[in-house]
């Protein structure tokens, strides 16, 4: 039985068939007892890259295969999000599933917490006004430096100028200055990984055959997995600043505990992999006296 008590709902949006690291955060959420995750969503890869699958559809796909290794009783459903950016045409199943769930009545908090572009999110308070003061947006993406290129903001422009103009909407964002510093060896990357059983081993397959887009050096950001802090760890040891004249809070975080990040993920990965061997390949054999 878990000592951690469920504390809110999560509905986990990100374009999965990129960067490996929001499959990472994604698979972290999913073992996580501290949050429920009621529902995946997906959005789709920035045009600029070459990439054989960028739909939404596609990373639907992906993050299903993923909740299939995972293996759990309970399975969240899987919504693709829209194939185009914000506007007229933007409304999907993805942004249809945020609605309902932030309509749904549940003594649990909501929280969407978006690893890529904004589009599902926009669309759905677009859709439906009422909604931005029932959920709590987490977002990995936009920057410090206005001038700066961040590919989570600038995938959809349009999106993430909506969303952050909604005065309900209370928003916990991490800016690139500030995930970029999730930095991972990718040595460590592949000995912890390899090290959590059929789940870690799934994951390290995707840094392993990246996209060929992606080169690999040294180190690899698992700039999406401070999401986990808000929703299912703690901010306590991180800092963030408060954005003055807004009806509803935003915390936009200029440093982190990616020390707490890392070590829950891997201890919760390796104990989920020990829950998945029968009870008997832990009982010691009997020793026949002699």
């Amino acid at each position: 039985m878990s000592m951690v008590c469920t504390h809110c709902r999560v509905i986990v949006d990100n374009d999965y068939q990129g960067d490996p690291d929001g499959l990472v955060a994604l698979a972290h959420h999913l073992v996580s007892p501290a949050n429920r995750v009621t529902a995946v969503t997906s959005s789709f890869l920035n045009p600029r890259f070459p990439v054989a699958a960028p739909r939404a559809q596609d990373g639907a796909a992906l993050a299903g295969e993923l909740i299939d290794v995972i293996g759990d009783s309970w399975r969240p459903p899987v919504h693709p999000g829209s194939e185009y950016p914000f506007g007229e045409h933007s409304s999907s199943a993805a942004s249809a599933a945020i609605i309902d769930e932030a309509r749904r009545d549940d003594d649990l908090p909501l929280y969407v917490a978006c690893g890529g572009p904004l589009t599902n999110v926009a669309s759905a308070l677009r859709d439906a006004p009422d909604i931005a003061s029932r959920l709590t947006l987490v977002w990995i993406g936009g920057s410090l430096d206005r001038s700066a290129f961040e590919y989570n903001r600038d995938t959809d422009q349009a999106a993430a100028a909506f969303v952050l103009e909604q005065p309900e909407l209370e928003i916990h964002q991490f800016p690139v200055e500030t995930y970029r510093r999730c930095a991972y060896s990718v040595a460590e990357l592949e000995l912890d990984l390899s090290g959590c059983g059929r789940l870690g081993n799934w994951l390290w397959s995707r840094f392993a055959n990246p996209p060929d887009w992606i080169r690999i050096g040294g180190v690899w950001p698992l700039g999406d997995s401070p999401a986990l802090l808000v929703t299912a760890l703690s901010t306590e040891s991180s800092s963030a600043t408060l954005e003055p004249d807004r009806q509803a809070s935003r915390h936009i975080y200029t440093d982190l505990d990616f020390r707490l990040i890392v070590a829950d993920m891997l201890a919760r990965f390796r104990l989920h992999e020990r829950s998945r061997v029968p009870r008997e390949a832990h009982v010691m054999p009997q020793v026949p006296h002699s």
